[in-house]
């Protein structure tokens, strides 16, 4: 499943986002594919809600993989040292 993530992934949009991750989830869906080609920015709320909803995935034994990252949001990745917990593609 695609998510197409927000222009600013932050304190509300990652609320937003956590819930409808879980939904889908609940509904049997545990392969994603985070798109930010439109995101300029994303802060450790929002990073926190990708993580924890990467784990819940896990728990299905599923995937959380990312797609799209400007230069800004992936050196983001880079320092928090994600990319080595997220595929980018």
């Amino acid at each position: 499943m695609i998510i197409e993530m927000p222009e600013l992934f932050s304190v509300e949009e990652a609320g937003h986002f956590r819930e409808t991750v879980r939904g889908y989830i609940l509904e049997g869906h545990s392969r994603f594919l985070l798109d930010f080609g439109a995101c300029q920015f994303i802060d450790s709320t929002g990073l926190g809600v990708i993580v924890s909803s990467y784990k819940k995935c896990a728990e299905s034994g599923g995937t959380i993989r990312l797609t799209g990252l400007n230069d800004n949001v992936r050196k983001i990745f880079e320092l928090t040292r994600l990319t080595n917990v997220f595929e980018i593609i």
